[in-house]
């Protein structure tokens, strides 16, 4: 009896830590609406010592059922270890983050020349001392992080494709490049964990949210999502990265991820607004944070606002894709449809979707750009739990 307790004892401790190690951090049902990514840290960081813990458990116990168990004991303890052994094989080589998602093996970037990226792709934008490059959502989001240097500038591009956002940080951490790699997610929010400390990131808001570096947060590289079309006619010298043709097969699988297309409920699109899944821009100045709702963007292409004291224009472009946040420096802007561009009440200038004067008293000038996220309003409203609504 007391070696029955003992090797059951051990062989749940066994299962329970392998399984719970990536049910945390991956998408189960039930896990991640379950805040336990300090859970999760514990027993990543301790499975060793928990694997012997349960092993020395078994140890004496499978010793003895094998030499003078019944035929019946030696079977339940035989389909206990093939139990263990399978549920270990598949967690730490087929459903880890990182088996699953890889890094690229090439990375490719080409002029507009050259390039093979549709022009109507959505693309995260990157200018860092007047070097411009463009990122491809349906390759980044399989990818969910990229290592790349823009004029000698280390960069990290990320995106979570269940979160429906990209953010731009500096790898540096402690004063050094850093490397990471998907350790899976939380809240449904990639988590990327460094190879020095070990700790783990937030994506969405570059925290970290586990291990040593707790608390400490990564610098972010301002970044605009559009259009490459749109991109190219802002930036026609910037470099496109290009497919790695290593990983076609898992870049089709998110070939209707731009359109919210997608077969898999976790990356689809709610067309309705202000659901899990609907679409919204987020904007955060200081510590005031609003989504805007993409629906009520698309009816209106141009919201007026102010938040945090700065008076923001909200802006759809014509492809209803790419968008941008501006600093509108007081004006307040309608959308002229007989011209397609934007017309400030104030002076009756005339201004293109790149927040660029072309026509009229302010010809030239150009109004400040406004970091703005496209988002997944529950993602939104999980990690910006103060953020208001536009409108309600």
């Amino acid at each position: 009896m007391v070696r029955a307790f003992q090797f059951t004892t051990g062989i749940v401790l066994l299962l329970a830590a392998e399984f719970l190690r990536i049910y945390f951090i991956m998408p189960f049902p039930g896990s991640q609406t379950t805040r336990a990514v300090d859970l999760a840290y514990f027993l990543h960081t301790n499975i060793f010592w928990l694997r012997t813990v349960g092993i020395l458990i078994i140890f004496f116990p499978v010793i003895h059922y094998y030499w003078m168990g019944s035929t019946r004991s030696k079977w339940i303890v035989s389909i206990s270890l093939v139990v263990y052994l399978y549920i270990f094989m598949v967690t730490n080589y087929q459903i880890r983050a990182d088996k699953i998602f890889y890094q690229p093996r090439v990375k490719t970037f080409s002029d507009a020349s050259a390039n093979v990226v549709k022009p109507e792709q959505v693309v995260l934008g990157v200018m860092v001392k007047n070097e411009a490059r463009a990122y491809p959502l349906e390759i980044i989001g399989y990818h969910h992080q990229v290592l790349d240097t823009l004029a000698n500038v280390p960069v990290m591009i990320t995106y979570c494709t269940a979160c429906r956002t990209g953010r731009v940080y500096s790898p540096i951490v402690n004063g050094k490049v850093e490397r990471f790699r998907l350790v899976g997610m939380d809240q449904f929010n990639a988590l990327l964990e460094d190879e020095t400390t070990g700790s783990w990131w937030r994506q969405v808001t570059g925290e970290a949210v586990a291990g040593p570096l707790k608390g400490a947060f990564l610098k972010e590289i301002p970044s605009q999502q559009m259009t490459l079309r749109a991109w190219l006619d802002q930036y026609p010298d910037s470099r496109i990265l290009q497919p790695d043709t290593n990983y076609n097969e898992q870049y089709k699988a998110l070939e209707k991820f731009d359109e919210g297309k997608m077969k898999s409920r976790m990356l689809r699109r709610d067309s309705l607004s202000w659901n899990d899944k609907s679409w919204i821009v987020g904007v955060q100045i200081g510590t005031e944070a609003r989504a805007y709702d993409w629906n009520d963007l698309i009816l209106k292409r141009i919201i007026n606002d102010t938040l945090g004291g700065v008076p923001l224009a909200i802006v759809l472009a014509n492809d209803s894709t790419s968008f941008a946040v501006w600093n509108r420096d007081s004006l307040q802007f309608t959308f002229d449809p007989q011209k397609n561009m934007l017309r400030d009440d104030k002076t009756g200038s005339f201004w293109n979707f790149y927040g660029k004067c072309v026509e009229g008293k302010l010809a030239g000038q150009t109004l400040k750009n406004i970091q703005a996220y496209q988002e997944f309003w529950h993602s939104w409203r999980v990690f910006r739990p103060r953020s208001t609504k536009y409108g309600q």
